[in-house]
């Protein structure tokens, strides 16, 4: 199963933004929307999915069961509220969240509920968000036959997350990268602004062109229907190789989403 290139992003979309940005986003011709229960838009995102006129089957989506979420009694339940918002019989994609169950229920535990709502079809494909390589090793042999199609982890210029992603390379598991802007920090970056000047492009479209050239599926958010539009202009743009690596010899490990139950992340 295979994921589309680039996603739109729904994070900290709320209401009717959330619908009108989404619904911007097909008209666009996004195929691919991620969203999570934690978002608070799964109804928004459902209901532009089926104000758009596209076959739900010519849609990529992805959501993600939250923290409260992952025990035995009440992660199917949650799936299944899920599906009911997002007005839907099946998710594509389903994601753990964070590696951070709540007091009583393992990584395993909850790998497991995500292997049975997999085993019902409520989803296609099951993978995780912010593992780290000892998590992944944790939970495969709560896996069993099954395989995770991806660990959606913070990527972008100031944090490239090398050890993650050589690992989920070896392993034949895609790497989701969001924040690919840096919440827009990477957009005002001189190397970064040099590139777009030299291809006659924007930042965030060189950005785009990085993500390719380094394999990364990529989720990017906007509310604004131009830059909806010209972010998928990135997908078309093929950089250099020196000028992949000038963006890549810009990681500083500046990490964004950090809350308090993070785990200890991979150098």
């Amino acid at each position: 199963m295979k994921i589309p290139a680039m996603g739109f992003g729904t994070f900290r979309l709320e209401g009717d933004v959330a619908y009108q940005s989404v619904l911007n986003a097909l008209k666009a011709g996004y195929r691919h929307i991620d969203t999570a229960q934690i978002y608070g838009n799964e109804a928004e995102v459902g209901q532009a999915i089926v104000d758009s006129g596209i076959n739900r089957q010519d849609i990529f989506l992805t959501t993600k069961v939250w923290n409260d979420n992952l025990s035995h009694d009440k992660f199917e339940q949650s799936v299944r509220e899920s599906l009911s918002k997002l007005k839907t019989d099946y998710i594509d994609l389903l994601l753990i969240h964070w590696p951070a169950p709540p007091q009583g229920t393992s990584l395993a535990d909850a790998t497991n509920s995500l292997v049975a709502v997999k085993e019902q079809s409520l989803t296609k494909a099951i993978g995780v968000s912010n593992f780290t390589i000892a998590q992944m090793d944790e939970i495969q042999p709560a896996l069993g036959d099954h395989k995770l199609l991806t660990n959606q982890i913070e990527v972008h210029p100031y944090l490239t997350n090398d050890s993650v992603r050589n690992y989920c390379r070896e392993n034949q598991i895609l790497v989701t990268g969001y924040m690919p802007f840096a919440v827009g920090k990477v957009l005002n970056d001189n190397v970064v602004t040099a590139i777009a000047k030299g291809h006659q492009c924007t930042p965030a479209q060189v950005i785009i062109a990085w993500t390719q050239a380094n394999n990364l599926i990529t989720i990017p958010s906007s509310t604004k229907v131009n830059n909806i539009e010209a972010n998928l202009v990135g997908l078309d743009i093929t950089l250099s190789r020196d000028e992949i690596q000038l963006i890549n010899q810009l990681n500083c490990n500046d990490r964004i989403a950090a809350p308090d139950f993070s785990p200890v992340w991979d150098k």
